[in-house]
């Protein structure tokens, strides 16, 4: 029998185990005697390092660091470690045979023999240069991230952690909140909210909202390390791993403060703008209703002046006469009221000390109001004199007494001040300037924030049918207004009402002295007068004819400007009492036609608005309709006297 030879079991064992190490690809593996020769080279080795196995036997594995790391000693190091600790693992960057870098993975461990001699050392590379960078990239992500959110200033923000204690803090949280970081990290949240909104759990609800519905927003009141309150915008989102863990909350706060009150002021401005518009359409349509009424109260009250004095004193007619001149007379009135408002009745502006004006109307105050209103006065030594209309500012008073009368139904007390202030920049209505503020307090009522915006409306009241117009404050207020300032009411239920009045301070203001009142009688004057009358309307014109035939002058009616100016074409007149609100050609218009033609010719214009007329217009004699014959007689004499 023929003997077989077996093959080595070890020697197969050893070609199976250098067959499997060189067909790995994705890692350097390779043996170094024990100085650092390498002594093997796998296929993965040949892969990313670059060498041959016949270029790199041989070489000391210290060519595949960098220089710097060879200067520092590092491979040699390293093989200490791993003979002394048995083993050695770390990260670093190495070199390809082509100069390129990469970052890899090293294990070397130490070969031993059986007798406890060092053979060399197995060494494991593995080319991790993609994930170095994916990892440098995130990293300088995050710390530019990191840098972003600590640099931003507008805006606090920063982490909680799952049970609202606060984690990290930016300076935008610093500079909002007033917190240093290690004041407040460790912190709960809580501390920021008002002291109602913790009692009340706003803390805790703001964060199960944001895990319940993945964000919660909102705005309010939170509280600065000083105690200080502001007005803040807050996002609080969740913060969850990859695996949905929750991790924290992420907060940010913008103080919002400014912009908010911003918003508020832009309303208020709104609302000003629209309660002005409001006023002012208000005004027009009062003061057109006001012009109306006065032509047909002209007619009224020109028409029974002229009956009154033609009809016999017969008891039976006489008293009805009078009875309805009266009520034409409140009804002229009420018209002025609305003029006043409408801020078209005209003033006759003059010094006005208001000290004395008050002290003046006290008995009348003290009539008007009753035994049951004391009245107190509270005036400085001094006060300059304001440029306004004496006559006005009474009946504006007055009408404020009454008012405060009426919410004292149990009686009371009104005090009657005034102070001197100066404005340096535009206050509301006001212009920049010197004021008078003359104030009227009661200790009545009071009235609620919607009535106080509607006070001074006309027509608004909160008194009983047929116990007011509705007219007294808004006539007021278009006194203050077309004087030059405005009325200012404060009041609050129960706690009574202010009303303060200003009015421009006569600082270098020159007055025009008042026409001395001509002594010669009206009869001499408006003797054998021819007058040519101009209005549109015919009832105010077939009045004021007959008010003119009564004083004894001759007219000439006509209904427009036009018409006037044919009749002067074709014969002589000695006076032209012409309407203003005329269509086509104006009163004025009229006026300055006349001017340039007939340069001797008088011209009376009778308005019923405060018109302020420009150029020459604004220097004609002026007649406020309604007018009665009294006053139509003194206007007529004042002209008719002048050189």
């Amino acid at each position: 029998m023929q003997d077989v030879t077996l093959p080595d079991v070890s020697l197969i064992a050893q070609d199976r185990y250098r067959l499997l190490v060189d067909a790995v690809t994705d890692y350097a593996i390779y043996m170094l005697d024990p100085n650092g020769h390498i002594a093997s080279w796998n296929a993965g080795a040949r892969r990313f390092k670059g060498y041959e196995e016949a270029e790199i036997i041989g070489q000391h594995f210290s060519r595949f660091y960098t220089d710097d790391d060879r200067a520092a000693g590092l491979p040699q190091r390293a093989l200490a470690t791993a003979a002394s600790d048995g083993r050695f693992e770390g990260e670093g960057w190495r070199v390809r045979k082509d100069g390129e870098r990469f970052w890899c993975h090293v294990v070397i461990d130490p070969i031993w023999s059986t007798s406890g001699g060092l053979l060399g050392f197995a060494k494991i590379t593995r080319d991790l240069t993609e994930r170095k960078l994916a990892e440098d990239s995130l990293k300088q992500s995050e710390q530019q991230f990191r840098l972003l959110v600590q640099s931003v200033t507008d805006y606090a923000i920063y982490m909680l952690d799952p049970t609202g204690l606060v984690s990290n803090w930016n300076l935008g949280a610093e500079r909002i909140k007033g917190y240093r970081p290690d004041e407040i990290i460790g912190q709960h949240y809580g501390v920021f909210f008002t002291k109602e909104d913790r009692l009340n759990g706003v803390p805790q609800r703001g964060l199960e909202t944001a895990l319940r519905e993945g964000r919660f927003e909102s705005q309010g009141w939170r509280v600065r390390k000083d105690g200080s309150r502001f007005w803040a915008s807050v996002v609080v989102d969740p913060i969850r791993s990859d695996i949905g863990t929750l991790i924290g909350f992420a907060k940010v706060t913008r103080d919002i403060t400014e912009s908010v009150e911003a918003q508020r002021e832009l309303e208020k401005a709104r609302e000003a703008l629209f309660q002005s518009q409001k006023m002012e359409s208000l005004g027009r349509l009062t003061g057109g209703i006001a012009h109306d009424f006065n032509n047909l109260l002209m007619a009224v009250v020109g028409g029974l002046e002229i009956v009154r004095r033609r009809v016999p004193d017969d008891p039976r007619i006489v008293p009805l006469l009078d009875n309805a001149i009266q009520g034409a007379q409140r009804g002229i009135s009420l018209s002025q009221r609305m003029l006043a408002f409408a801020r078209r009745q005209e003033l006759h502006l003059a010094l006005v000390d208001v000290s004395a004006l008050v002290r003046g109307m006290a008995d009348l105050l003290r009539q008007s109001l009753g035994p049951r209103i004391g009245i107190e006065t509270r005036f400085p030594l001094s006060l300059k004199p304001v440029l306004a209309d004496a006559n006005q500012i009474e009946l504006a008073l007055l009408n404020l007494a009454v008012n405060a009368r009426d919410a004292m139904p149990d009686g009371g007390t009104v005090t009657i001040s005034a102070r001197e202030h100066r404005f340096d920049t535009r206050e509301g209505a006001l212009e920049p300037g010197d004021y008078v503020c003359l104030a009227l307090a009661d200790e009545g009522t009071g009235m609620d924030a919607a009535t106080l915006e509607q006070a001074m409306e006309p027509f608004f009241t909160t008194k009983g049918v047929g116990k007011g117009t509705g007219l007294g404050l808004s006539m007021v207020h278009g006194l203050a207004a077309q004087s030059g300032g405005r009325l200012l009411l404060k009041s609050e239920k129960g706690r009574g009402t202010t009303a303060e009045l200003w009015l421009p301070l006569a600082v270098n203001v020159s007055v025009p002295a008042e026409t001395e009142r001509v002594q010669q009688s009206a009869s001499q004057c408006l003797m054998a007068l021819k007058v040519l009358a101009v209005d549109d309307d015919p009832l105010v014109l077939m009045t004021t004819a007959a008010m003119l035939e009564e004083l004894g002058c001759e007219v000439i009616e006509v209904g427009s400007a036009e018409q006037a100016l044919d009749v002067l074409a074709q014969q002589r007149v000695d006076l032209v009492l012409t309407d203003q609100a005329m269509p086509h050609m104006t009163g004025a218009q009229l006026a300055d036609f006349i001017r340039h033609r007939y340069p001797q010719l008088p011209v009376v214009l009778a308005t019923g608005y405060a018109d302020k007329l420009g150029g020459r217009a604004g220097s004609l004699p002026r007649l406020g309709k309604p007018f009665d014959m009294d006053a139509l007689a003194e206007k007529i004499t004042a002209v008719m006297s002048q050189p």
